[in-house]
């Protein structure tokens, strides 16, 4: 199957917007471009479940390359894994749910819906590269419409958090091109040859020296996508101020990039260095689960609470990939895909509630179950998966991150696996206390009484999160056996690299 198509696809979407001026023909056609990248998704897991049973134990499928740029070894080379297979449909799932929710988006809807789409387009191309300068290249799509996104679209201190934002990533950026460029220019072969092909770079060995000097840029770069402690104040300020599908997208797509760089580039590559400065990263992985717990209890506004509980839960993804065993980075992938679902639900929730009240404090709501019981239901749904309830994706996802972390014996790793599970508790809290005071109790506002429940496009966007998170929750084990290929491909160079 031909992987150009996903990136085309969301392109030529985001191109045939631009000819329209009317919100009904903007917003269908980003509809269909939506829907059928989702259906592509789905075709695509079919070829490659179709690939694996016809025995192809090939590490990357339907691998492609063709030469960009010869003199400097640049190739637009892709393939996919059971890794990058799970964030396509990841992604696929929160660009449908994002462009339903934005459904009645007057305001520039030709502009808005494009950005949406060169959003997606840089998302797929990044999960799709194993060329570091093509995977770069698409990392940066996706930075100038955040900004604009924010900037244009956005409520309260939207120009202060785009700004910021778009300041931070960049910062991030900029460190990793380092890290990048630290992998290329240490990668010759016997005849002098450089590469930024992944596949060929994950063979030649690159020293010691240059891993431990490399691998702090490449991981921190990335790991600023991935709201790392204390790389993280972009997330509250940018996800407060974001409409919501940009909210969907940042949390649900975007920060997912930090974490699958910093396993595919970072960890990949340079595991000797991984392996050395893992103590750090789980030190950091565990401040920022526990600091974005507690920080989150202290919020009275439902998108901040959403947020700093972003940087808890992202503090996951990090401490599995720190861990560095089979079981922990299973975990890591599986509360990419986790968080990516459920915090696009949650943001949607609270994006429907703001709509129809225009605030999201918590002493101005209260007793919303009564007047709109679909919202309220899956405001609750996302709440339960986040505190991990089991029969949801995020109870799977955390267990197994923690069942990972708790094979290192070593007293720091099990303290920090201790706190990290003691987190659970402090969700717990912030959570239910959410629901309590916007969704139970009595009215507090007597105008709330006139609000409408979901429409059948928010209906249909909820729908669509929901069947991702449920069927992760009762049946993980498609998940599992969809990624551990490509997590034992990790790990088989990770192991092999320090053993030897």
């Amino acid at each position: 199957m031909n992987l150009h198509i996903l990136v085309l696809i969301p392109v030529l979407t985001a191109l045939a917007t631009l000819f329209f001026k009317e919100l009904k023909q903007v917003r269908m056609i980003a509809f269909l471009g939506s829907a059928l990248q989702l259906l592509l998704s789905f075709a695509l897991l079919a070829a490659f479940y179709a690939e694996r049973a016809a025995g192809n134990v090939a590490p990357m499928l339907f691998y492609s390359s063709f030469q960009w740029f010869p003199s400097l070894g640049i190739a637009y080379t892709t393939g996919i894994d059971g890794i990058a297979m799970a964030m396509i449909l990841l992604s696929a799932f929160v660009v449908l749910a994002g462009v339903l929710v934005s459904w009645k988006m007057e305001k520039l809807s030709r502009e808005f819906f494009f950005l949406l789409m060169l959003l997606s387009a840089g998302a797929y191309g990044f999960f799709i590269s194993l060329d570091l300068f093509v995977m770069f290249f698409f990392l940066e799509i996706a930075v100038i419409p955040k900004f604009l996104l924010i900037g244009v679209w956005g409520s309260g201190r939207k120009e202060y958090s785009a700004m910021k934002l778009a300041l931070m990533l960049m910062g991030g950026s900029a460190l990793v091109f380092l890290g990048l460029m630290g992998i290329y220019f240490n990668s010759a072969d016997i005849h002098g040859q450089h590469t930024f092909n992944i596949l060929e770079l994950s063979v030649r060995h690159l020293p010691l020296s240059t891993q431990m000097l490399f691998f702090p840029f490449a991981f921190i770069g990335f790991g600023i996508f991935g709201a790392l402690f204390p790389f993280h104040t972009w997330v509250p300020d940018g996800h407060s101020s974001a409409p919501t599908a940009a909210s969907m997208f940042l949390a649900g797509i975007s920060m997912k990039l930090g974490g699958y760089g910093c396993l595919r580039v970072a960890t990949y590559l340079m595991p000797e260095a991984a392996h050395a400065y893992s103590p750090y990263i789980i030190l950091l992985s565990a401040i920022a689960i526990i600091y974005g717990a507690f920080a989150t209890m202290m919020q009275t506004d439902l998108k901040y609470i959403n947020a700093y509980s972003s940087v808890s839960h992202c503090g996951f993804v990090l401490l599995g990939i720190g861990m560095m065993n089979e079981t922990a980075i299973t975990g890591a992938v599986m509360q990419m895909i986790s968080h990516g679902l459920m915090t696009a639900l949650f943001f949607a929730a609270i994006g429907m509630i703001y709509e129809r009240t225009h605030t999201r404090l918590l002493a101005q709501l209260g007793g919303l179950l009564k007047v709109m019981p679909f919202i309220s239901s899956i405001f609750v749904i996302a709440g339960l998966c986040s505190l991990g309830l089991p029969g949801f994706s995020g109870f799977v996802a955390e267990m197994t991150v923690f069942m990972g972390s708790w094979q290192h014996v070593e007293t720091g790793y099990r303290i920090a696996t201790i706190l990290s599970c003691a987190s659970i508790v402090v969700t717990a809290v912030y959570i239910l206390r959410a629901a309590g005071k916007s969704i139970m109790g009595p009215i507090v506002d007597d105008h709330h009484l006139q609000l409408s429940d979901a429409t059948w496009n928010e209906k249909l966007a909820a729908v669509v999160l929901l069947i991702g998170i449920v069927t992760i929750g009762i049946a993980p084990f498609w998940l599992s056996d969809l990624i551990g290929p490509g997590v034992h491909g990790l790990m088989a160079n990770i192991g092999r690299t320090i053993l030897s």
